[in-house]
Protein backbone atom coordinates (compact mmCIF):
# COMPACT_ATOMS: atom_id res chain seq x y z
CA UNK A 1 0.00 0.00 0.00
CA UNK A 2 1.40 3.37 -1.04
CA UNK A 3 1.21 6.21 1.46
CA UNK A 4 1.33 9.92 0.64
CA UNK A 5 2.16 12.81 2.93
CA UNK A 6 1.89 16.42 1.71
CA UNK A 7 2.87 19.76 3.22
CA UNK A 8 3.31 23.31 2.00
CA UNK A 9 4.74 26.51 3.38
CA UNK A 10 4.62 30.14 2.24
CA UNK A 11 8.06 31.73 2.33
CA UNK A 12 9.12 35.39 2.43
CA UNK A 13 11.64 34.94 -0.38
CA UNK A 14 11.31 35.05 -4.14
CA UNK A 15 10.45 31.89 -6.05
CA UNK A 16 13.73 32.34 -7.95
CA UNK A 17 15.79 32.44 -4.74
CA UNK A 18 14.06 29.36 -3.29
CA UNK A 19 14.44 27.45 -6.56
CA UNK A 20 18.14 28.34 -6.65
CA UNK A 21 18.53 26.81 -3.17
CA UNK A 22 16.60 23.66 -4.05
CA UNK A 23 18.39 23.30 -7.38
CA UNK A 24 21.79 23.31 -5.63
CA UNK A 25 21.27 19.57 -5.19
CA UNK A 26 24.52 18.91 -3.32
CA UNK A 27 23.84 21.58 -0.69
CA UNK A 28 20.62 20.33 0.90
CA UNK A 29 22.42 20.23 4.26
CA UNK A 30 22.16 24.03 4.37
CA UNK A 31 18.43 23.83 5.12
CA UNK A 32 17.66 20.21 6.01
CA UNK A 33 17.45 19.70 9.76
CA UNK A 34 19.73 16.90 10.97
CA UNK A 35 21.69 16.52 7.73
CA UNK A 36 25.45 16.68 8.08
CA UNK A 37 26.52 16.57 4.42
CA UNK A 38 25.14 15.78 0.98
CA UNK A 39 27.91 15.42 -1.61
CA UNK A 40 27.07 14.90 -5.26
CA UNK A 41 27.73 11.44 -6.72
CA UNK A 42 29.12 11.70 -10.25
CA UNK A 43 29.43 14.74 -12.51
CA UNK A 44 25.84 16.00 -12.67
CA UNK A 45 25.27 18.85 -10.16
CA UNK A 46 21.53 19.34 -10.73
CA UNK A 47 18.70 18.39 -13.04
CA UNK A 48 17.48 15.02 -14.23
CA UNK A 49 19.84 12.24 -13.18
CA UNK A 50 21.71 14.24 -10.51
CA UNK A 51 22.56 12.06 -7.49
CA UNK A 52 23.68 12.78 -3.92
CA UNK A 53 24.63 10.83 -0.81
CA UNK A 54 23.00 12.34 2.29
CA UNK A 55 24.66 11.65 5.65
CA UNK A 56 22.77 12.55 8.82
CA UNK A 57 24.18 13.61 12.19
CA UNK A 58 23.25 10.16 13.58
CA UNK A 59 25.52 8.58 10.88
CA UNK A 60 22.60 7.09 8.91
CA UNK A 61 22.55 7.85 5.19
CA UNK A 62 20.51 7.69 2.00
CA UNK A 63 21.15 8.00 -1.73
CA UNK A 64 18.89 10.31 -3.72
CA UNK A 65 18.49 10.73 -7.48
CA UNK A 66 16.38 13.22 -9.44
CA UNK A 67 13.98 11.21 -11.62
CA UNK A 68 11.69 14.07 -12.77
CA UNK A 69 12.72 17.67 -13.30
CA UNK A 70 10.96 20.81 -14.51
CA UNK A 71 13.44 23.68 -14.41
CA UNK A 72 12.51 26.58 -12.12
CA UNK A 73 9.41 24.70 -10.99
CA UNK A 74 9.68 21.17 -9.54
CA UNK A 75 11.62 17.96 -9.18
CA UNK A 76 11.08 14.44 -7.90
CA UNK A 77 13.70 12.35 -6.14
CA UNK A 78 13.86 8.59 -5.59
CA UNK A 79 15.53 7.47 -2.36
CA UNK A 80 17.58 4.29 -2.08
CA UNK A 81 20.08 2.59 0.20
CA UNK A 82 18.31 3.70 3.37
CA UNK A 83 17.88 1.98 6.72
CA UNK A 84 14.13 2.66 7.04
CA UNK A 85 11.79 -0.33 6.63
CA UNK A 86 10.60 0.86 3.21
CA UNK A 87 10.24 -0.81 -0.17
CA UNK A 88 10.29 2.53 -1.96
CA UNK A 89 10.20 6.26 -1.34
CA UNK A 90 9.86 9.32 -3.56
CA UNK A 91 10.02 12.98 -2.52
CA UNK A 92 8.82 15.89 -4.68
CA UNK A 93 9.27 19.65 -4.34
CA UNK A 94 7.30 22.32 -6.20
CA UNK A 95 7.86 26.10 -6.06
CA UNK A 96 5.01 28.50 -6.94
CA UNK A 97 5.40 32.27 -7.10
CA UNK A 98 2.89 34.15 -4.92
CA UNK A 99 4.25 37.69 -5.35
CA UNK A 100 7.51 39.43 -6.22
CA UNK A 101 8.72 38.76 -2.66
CA UNK A 102 7.11 35.46 -1.68
CA UNK A 103 6.40 31.93 -2.86
CA UNK A 104 4.84 28.67 -1.76
CA UNK A 105 6.83 25.46 -1.62
CA UNK A 106 4.98 22.16 -1.52
CA UNK A 107 6.52 18.83 -0.67
CA UNK A 108 5.10 15.35 -1.24
CA UNK A 109 6.39 12.03 0.03
CA UNK A 110 5.17 8.77 -1.48
CA UNK A 111 6.34 5.58 0.19
CA UNK A 112 5.61 1.88 0.56
CA UNK A 113 6.44 0.17 3.85
CA UNK A 114 7.82 -3.39 3.86
CA UNK A 115 6.04 -6.29 5.61
CA UNK A 116 2.77 -6.52 3.66
CA UNK A 117 -0.45 -5.78 5.59
CA UNK A 118 1.49 -5.21 8.82
CA UNK A 119 3.66 -2.69 7.00
CA UNK A 120 0.60 -0.94 5.59
CA UNK A 121 -0.76 -0.54 9.11
CA UNK A 122 2.64 0.61 10.37
CA UNK A 123 2.68 3.16 7.52
CA UNK A 124 -0.65 4.63 8.58
CA UNK A 125 -0.07 4.63 12.32
CA UNK A 126 3.65 5.41 12.62
CA UNK A 127 5.30 6.39 9.35
CA UNK A 128 2.81 8.98 8.05
CA UNK A 129 2.97 11.15 11.20
CA UNK A 130 6.76 10.79 11.33
CA UNK A 131 7.14 11.76 7.65
CA UNK A 132 4.78 14.72 8.14
CA UNK A 133 7.07 15.96 10.90
CA UNK A 134 10.13 15.52 8.67
CA UNK A 135 8.41 17.52 5.93
CA UNK A 136 7.52 20.39 8.25
CA UNK A 137 11.07 20.59 9.62
CA UNK A 138 12.56 20.52 6.14
CA UNK A 139 10.21 23.19 4.79
CA UNK A 140 10.71 25.42 7.82
CA UNK A 141 14.47 24.97 7.43
CA UNK A 142 14.19 25.93 3.77
CA UNK A 143 12.18 29.05 4.67
CA UNK A 144 14.70 30.05 7.33
CA UNK A 145 17.70 29.50 5.05
CA UNK A 146 16.08 31.33 2.10
CA UNK A 147 15.16 34.31 4.30
CA UNK A 148 18.36 34.59 6.36
CA UNK A 149 21.05 32.80 4.34
CA UNK A 150 22.00 30.92 7.52
CA UNK A 151 22.57 27.16 7.62
CA UNK A 152 20.10 25.21 9.77
CA UNK A 153 22.41 22.43 11.01
CA UNK A 154 21.38 20.02 13.74
CA UNK A 155 18.94 22.40 15.48
CA UNK A 156 15.91 24.11 13.99
CA UNK A 157 15.54 27.84 14.62
CA UNK A 158 13.11 28.93 17.33
CA UNK A 159 9.57 30.02 16.43
CA UNK A 160 10.61 33.66 16.93
CA UNK A 161 13.60 33.25 14.56
CA UNK A 162 11.45 31.42 12.00
CA UNK A 163 8.42 33.76 12.00
CA UNK A 164 9.85 36.50 9.71
CA UNK A 165 10.71 33.86 7.08
CA UNK A 166 7.11 32.67 6.77
CA UNK A 167 4.64 34.56 4.59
Amino acid sequence: MEHRVESAVKINATAEKVWEILDDFGAVEKFSFGLQKSPIIGDKQSGLGARRHCVFHDSSSVHEEIVEYEENKSFKVVLSEFSMPLKSMYVSFRVEKISDTSCEVSMEMDFVVKFGPLGALMGMVMMRPMMKGVQKKMLFGLAYHAFTGKTVGSKLPSSAELAPALA
